[in-house]
C-alpha cells in the first residue's frame, strides 16, 4: 500500500536495530527510502534486501547528509539516531562526553528539521518524527546528558506543532521504553552476554519493529490526526525503568 500523499522518508541511524526495522515498515508501504549511517557494509546489506538508498555519513554532519540526498523530496523524517556512550553520574562524566551526547541526541535532529522544512513548508506536506525516549521524561540514574537531551528534543517536537500549526506538517514525538537492540553496548564495553542478561533477561523488552509499528500507525491516520506523541513501553517496565519484582513473566 502507498502512503498517500507521501513519497519519500529519510530515516537516520537506519542501519540496524530500531532505523532498520522502520527502514523496512516504510518500504513495505511503497515509500522511497534514504537511510542514513555511518556503516557502509550494514546500509549496503539493508539496500540489497529491501532496497533503501543508502547514504553513508554522520547524523552530526547535516550538509553531508543532505549532499547524499542529491535533491531528493522528503515528505517523511525519522530522527531515529542517537546514542549513549556512557551510564554514569554527571560528575564522573567528562566534558567531551557531555558535548558528544547532546551534539548527537539533539543538535543533529534540529539541524536536519531545519534543512527539510523549508521543501516540507513549499509543498504543504510532510511528517516530522522524532525518536526520544523515556529517560528524557522519567528519571533513570546515570543519564543526566543523554535525559536531558532527549527531553530538549520532546520540548522541540511540542514547540514545532505551534510554529507550523496550519502548514499540513505533521510532529510525532515516539518515546520508547527498553527496547533490546544494541544501543546500550558501548556502555557495556562490547559485551553482548553481559548486557542481554543485565537488560533483556529479567523484564521482556520492545523489539525494534514495535515502535516501527508505532510509527506506522501515526502515518496511517488522516491527514487532518496527528498522534503528536506516543509512549510505548514493555509491559514488564514501569516508567523510570525499575519494577518492584513482584510479578515474573510467565
Amino acid at each position: 500500500m502507498t502512503l498517500q500523499p507521501y513519497r519519500s522518508a529519510l530515516v537516520t541511524g537506519g542501519s540496524k536495530g530500531i532505523g532498520a526495522a522502520i527502514c523496512r515498515r516504510l518500504r513495505g508501504r511503497g515509500l522511497a527510502v534514504y537511510a542514513a549511517a555511518r556503516s557502509a557494509d550494514a546500509l549496503a546489506e539493508l539496500a540489497r534486501t529491501t532496497g533503501i538508498i543508502p547514504i553513508v555519513a554522520d547524523i552530526r554532519d547535516t550538509a553531508a547528509l543532505c549532499a547524499g540526498l542529491a535533491g531528493a523530496e522528503i515528505d517523511i523524517l525519522v530522527n531515529n539516531a542517537g546514542g549513549l556512550a556512557t551510564v554514569r553520574p554527571l560528575h564522573l562524566q567528562t566534558a567531551q562526553e557531555i558535548r558528544d551526547t547532546v551534539a548527537l541526541n539533539l543538535t543533529a535532529p534540529l539541524e536536519l528539521i531545519q534543512a527539510l522544512l523549508p521543501g516540507m513548508i513549499a509543498r504543504k506536506r510532510g511528517h516530522i518524527f522524532s525518536i526520544t525516549s523515556t529517560a528524557g521524561h522519567a528519571v533513570f540514574p546515570g543519564t543526566v546528558s543523554y535525559g536531558a537531551a532527549k527531553a530538549g528534543l520532546a520540548h522541540a517536537c511540542g514547540i514545532l506543532r505551534y510554529d507550523l500549526a496550519g502548514s499540513n506538517i505533521r510532529i510525532t514525538e515516539v518515546s520508547p521504553g527498553r527496547v533490546e537492540t544494541e544501543f546500550y553496548l558501548q556502555a557495556f564495553a562490547g559485551d553482548k552476554a553481559g548486557l542481554k542478561q543485565k537488560m533483556y533477561t529479567e523484564q521482556r523488552p520492545l523489539a525494534p519493529d514495535d515502535v516501527a509499528a508505532a510509527i506506522a500507525a501515526a502515518l496511517s491516520m488522516p491527514q487532518h490526526a496527528d498522534l503528536a506523541r506516543i509512549s510505548i513501553e514493555p509491559t514488564d517496565q514501569a516508567t523510570g525503568g525499575h519494577v518492584y519484582g513482584i510479578f515474573k513473566p510467565d
